[in-house]
């Protein structure tokens, strides 16, 4: 876990690069999730299945993007890849700007190469062993997201795959500012990625009714807070974050999105899926992220919410941001638009975070339009976006198997 005695070093964020249902870079994402456009709509991959509808990356096409190095990939290094290299491009290291021995990546994902597995565990059912991909290992495998990511862009520094179920991408940030903090890295593309919109998925989730059945409607189906939500959307998709020393990036004229000032990470230690209902492991997270950025409480002008519009989640967090914030910070769920992209999750809103401080703009949560009755009084952020300055904000993400992970930016 960082600490305070760490923060004279201090840490921005100069690239982002992000794959998502609302669009298959940074500009188009942030531009639907502003005008709090849904995303969910019917899928044909799903056809069949009791929920039948997700957040996909339609637009995405690997083969122009990635070329023939598409076809060794599974989707989820596949986004990563395509969001690394945006990134890269935004940061404008410039040559000889970065020394690759001294780049990290770090990249989280819930479910890594599931869709390759499933591929090639049918082949295996139907008595073919010789059909098998002589590629589904390195193709499935947890961890080929980072490494993929290193051979493309020729990084020679740590190469990381972590998993925290949901709070995935989020706990890529805060250990990525640890290895920043130690001097062990010069700069670090930190994400999360996951390509997980499979039936299998669908009907698992669906089993432990944490979907949302709203199959006559779509894309009103995701939405955090609302006293109608009944579960969240299945999303894919891929953020990455350029994290580097405020040094380096003013040496050579490149005006951060934003500080990442701190984090927090803890576990709730109670429930394979369901998370602590007095919410004591996310405080702790909160607490720690705080006391790291060296922030309190009154500064934090946003809370961007995992808020995933399940009964159960929202009302939990929604009790956790009064009792830290009270009912004057403005909140957001972006998972609205977006729908939730698992072990992506983390990092995509934390990007959404930092250009809401880079913007003074707070996107709205689509489909928010009566709060729950279980949901506690706080602000949050409905129908349009709100233009206000955000010099210190918070993204939350929690998982499967009481995972915490909370992060703190703040205005460059």
């Amino acid at each position: 876990m960082s600490t305070s005695g760490h923060r004279s070093s201090e840490v921005v964020i100069t690239g982002l690069g992000m794959v998502t249902p609302a669009g298959t870079d940074t500009t188009a994402s942030w531009k639907a999730v502003c005008a709090g456009l849904p995303m969910a709509a019917p899928d044909a991959r799903l056809q069949g299945l009791p929920v039948d509808f997700s957040c996909a990356t339609s637009g995405f096409d690997a083969d122009r993007l990635l070329g023939t190095d598409a076809r060794r990939m599974d989707p989820f290094t596949q986004y990563a890849v395509a969001a690394a290299r945006e990134a890269v491009a935004d940061a404008a290291p410039g040559d000889g700007g970065w020394d690759p021995a001294r780049v990290g990546v770090l990249m989280g994902s819930a479910c890594g190469g599931l869709g390759t597995w499933l591929e090639q565990a049918a082949r295996m059912a139907e008595e073919r062993p010789r059909l098998v991909n002589p590629l589904a290992v390195p193709k499935a495998i947890g961890n080929m997201a980072a490494a993929s990511v290193s051979m493309d862009l020729g990084l020679h520094g740590v190469a990381l795959g972590l998993s925290t179920a949901c709070a995935s991408g989020a706990s890529a940030l805060g250990f990525a500012l640890d290895l920043l903090r130690a001097g062990r890295c010069d700069a670090v593309l930190a994400g999360g990625t996951e390509a997980a919109v499979l039936p299998v998925t669908s009907a698992g989730f669906d089993r432990l009714k944490a979907l949302s059945r709203r199959r006559d409607a779509p894309s009103a189906a995701s939405r955090p807070f609302d006293r109608e939500r009944d579960g969240f959307v299945l999303a894919e998709g891929a953020a990455v974050l350029v994290l580097e020393h405020a040094a380096a990036a003013r040496a050579r004229g490149r005006r951060p999105y934003a500080r990442l000032l701190g984090y927090g990470e803890s576990s709730d230690a109670y429930h394979l899926t369901s998370p602590d209902p007095d919410g004591k492991g996310a405080q702790l997270a909160m607490r720690q992220a705080l006391a790291d950025a060296g922030v309190s409480a009154s500064d934090v002008a946003l809370v961007n919410a995992h808020a995933t519009s399940t009964p159960q989640g929202d009302a939990i967090e929604a009790r956790l941001i009064e009792r830290f914030f009270g009912s004057h910070t403005a909140v957001t769920s972006t998972k609205g638009v977006t729908g939730h992209m698992l072990g992506a999750a983390g990092a995509v809103e934390a990007a959404f975070t930092a250009l809401s401080i880079d913007h003074g703009l707070i996107p709205p949560t689509a489909n928010f339009e009566t709060r729950g009755a279980d949901v506690a009084d706080i602000d949050i952020v409905r129908r349009t976006a709100r233009y206000a300055p955000v010099p210190v904000a918070v993204s939350n993400s929690f998982g499967f198997g009481g995972h915490n992970a909370v992060v703190v930016l703040g205005s460059p």
